[in-house]
């Protein structure tokens, strides 16, 4: 007998729409998992953006802090549902160490239960249900349920040509377009590094940007989940690559300069350090206002105190910083350059990166047909006959199909070598 269903309508729609795609396969993979002498046919997964390279370093860090240091008494109480004071400090001087900016003011910064939370928490702050966020495509393609689940915001996916800055013609040409559907244009969401081309934007392009979205009084967000995992364009292997001299430039220097209430920055310790199952994100404005809101609702989508205890041991211990960001993006950059290496070889497109956790592949050559079902169809042949799951093409809001995203972090050196010895057999299957 079928059970009538006893939920809202919003409990429906949740019940019936899985987070991604993906997550069956990806239990599978995790049941086989590749391993060079105990597993080595086994299944090596590239479509989870997490970033285990640095793990080591850090597990045997809080190791040593449960062991050596005193728990503080604040940890077992009610705290400010915007962080503790002395837990935004610390994150206030990681990022004016990492991201080269200072000084920076704790009372601007807002912490919640991970990166979902603060863009529910902001979104839910900063628009009005219905309302629009615009998103250079491709883009996260989770901005879509994190935007609308809890604040009812759309998303609009602008359509950016590879390698080309945004055109405020085409800012306009959006907002115009969405008010024609009526809707408000309310939000304006980068990613840099961006997830999944690694894109950067100059200090130019910040404050262009800037400048439109004050002047169109529209919030714009810059989302710097990656800004610590850079990619060392030296590397001799990609050096190639990049003939202009371009560096990340944080957000923040742009909000720290101009201090308008349209400007906001977003964080989560999840990639950069690794630890996406801690829930760590914060939030970073000049809008009173809207870190007051934030203060009043944010008790939901609080970080608890021991963890906010524990990360505030590790950041504010400047020399392992050093050494676990320099460890890291070493070994980010040498995955890189392998999968570069191979692609190369092999004469696949892919855009050159700057950071984040990916690689972005143009694989459109073995495409049957150019839709969403020949995308998902190579998606499964790759998987099913290389044991290499890729992140599925839906969701990126971009319109050329064939591009997918490798994860090259969830995997030492020498797996992502075995991932790409599989790749370069499958195509050379396909071509012949």
């Amino acid at each position: 007998m079928k059970q009538a269903n006893n939920l809202s309508k919003r409990g429906i729609k949740a019940a019936a729409n899985a987070m991604r795609v993906d997550l069956d396969l990806y239990y599978q993979v995790l049941e086989n998992p590749y391993h060079p002498e105990k597993n080595p046919t086994g299944a090596i997964p590239m479509n989870m953006a997490e970033n285990h390279l640095g793990w080591e370093l850090l597990h045997e860090k809080i190791q040593h802090i449960c062991r050596q240091q005193t728990l503080t008494d604040w940890t077992s109480s009610y705290g400010d549902p915007a962080g503790v004071l002395s837990f935004r400090e610390a994150v206030c001087g990681y990022f004016e160490r990492f991201l080269k900016v200072k000084p920076l003011d704790p009372a601007n910064l807002a912490c919640s239960a991970g990166a979902t939370a603060v863009i529910e928490m902001s979104s839910f702050l900063l628009a009005n249900p219905g309302d629009t966020a615009v998103i250079p495509a491709p883009s996260y393609p989770v901005y879509t349920a994190d935007l609308q689940v809890f604040s009812g915001v759309e998303r609009y996916d602008l359509q950016v040509e590879m390698g080309k800055a945004i055109s405020l013609v085409k800012l306009d040409e959006a907002k115009s377009s969405i008010k024609a559907s009526g809707s408000e244009c309310k939000l304006l969401i980068l990613t840099q590094p961006d997830n999944p081309t690694g894109k950067i934007y100059t200090l130019q392009e910040l404050n262009q940007l800037a400048d439109w979205c004050i002047s169109n009084e529209v919030h714009m967000i810059v989302n710097e989940i990656y800004g610590m995992s850079l990619i060392d364009t030296q590397h001799p292997t990609i050096t190639k690559d990049y003939p202009t001299d371009d560096c990340f430039h944080s957000f923040l220097q742009v909000i720290e300069e101009r201090k308008s209430p349209f400007l906001h920055f977003w964080y989560s310790f999840s990639k950069d350090l690794g630890i996406s199952g801690f829930r760590v994100g914060a939030m970073y404005s000049h809008n009173q206002e809207l870190i007051k809101g934030y203060r009043n609702v944010g008790l939901s989508h609080a970080i608890s105190n021991y963890t906010q205890w524990l990360m505030q041991e590790v950041l504010t211990d400047t020399a392992f910083m050093d050494r676990f960001i320099t460890h890291s993006q070493a070994a980010l950059t040498e995955n890189y350059a392998a999968i570069i290496h191979t692609l190369k070889s092999l004469k696949i497109p892919y855009t050159p990166s700057y950071g984040s956790l990916f690689v972005w592949a143009n694989l459109s050559e073995f495409l049957q047909e150019h839709s969403a079902a020949g995308e998902e169809k190579l998606w499964l042949d790759i998987f099913h006959e290389t044991g290499i799951l890729l992140t599925p093409t839906n969701g990126f809001g971009h319109s050329e199909k064939g591009w997918y995203r490798m994860v090259i972090s969830s995997q030492p050196l020498e797996g992502i070598q075995e991932a790409m010895r599989r790749l370069s057999s499958f195509v050379s299957y396909r071509r012949a």
